[in-house]
């Protein structure tokens, strides 16, 4: 499911991006999510101020249908697709990525953070697209927020400074 826009009194259209969703935009737009052991995907063009953000919530969809923003090896070829239909060419994308945490203590089955972050370096290379900066893996869950025209990804912690990638 790709996300619609709503506009801010700033001008900018906040988009906020939830679990398996996706969305796509240029210079005004503005992306938020909130990540556990999720995986945030930012592809950015820096010169065109265009960009798509996938909610990974799963290293690898085994093949199945559904959301494409929901499994790594999905997301990334289907942001690609995405924004070469608003003009974006492929040439000059890069990533930034956030989230991936282990919110479960103990271990166990649950324990996804490290797979997703795995996956997402994974695809992200076999698509030729370079990881230019990532806040990933911890404890703690993540909120973070992209802007299109600056690049510039928010990642906010609670109780820890907010950090600008």
């Amino acid at each position: 499911m790709t996300v619609t826009a709503s506009s801010s009194s700033l001008g900018s259209k906040i988009i906020n991006v939830g679990m398996g969703q996706t969305a796509v935009g240029d210079k005004e737009a503005v992306f938020t999510s909130v990540l556990g052991s999720c995986i945030g995907i930012v592809l950015w063009h820096p010169h065109l101020g265009m960009g798509a953000i996938a909610h990974v919530v799963l290293p690898d969809s085994h093949g199945q249908n559904g959301q494409p923003g929901k499994f790594a090896d999905t997301a990334v070829p289907y942001l690609i697709r995405q924004l070469a239909d608003i003009g974006c060419p492929r040439t000059g994308l890069v990533a930034k990525i956030a989230g991936g945490a282990c919110m479960f203590r103990g271990g166990g089955p649950l324990q996804i953070g490290d797979d997703n972050i795995a996956a997402t370096r994974t695809i992200l290379r076999q698509h030729g697209i370079a990881i230019t900066a990532e806040d990933v893996g911890g404890t703690s869950g993540r909120k973070i927020t992209f802007e299109c025209a600056t690049g510039r990804l928010v990642v906010e912690v609670a109780g820890q400074t907010v950090r600008v990638l």
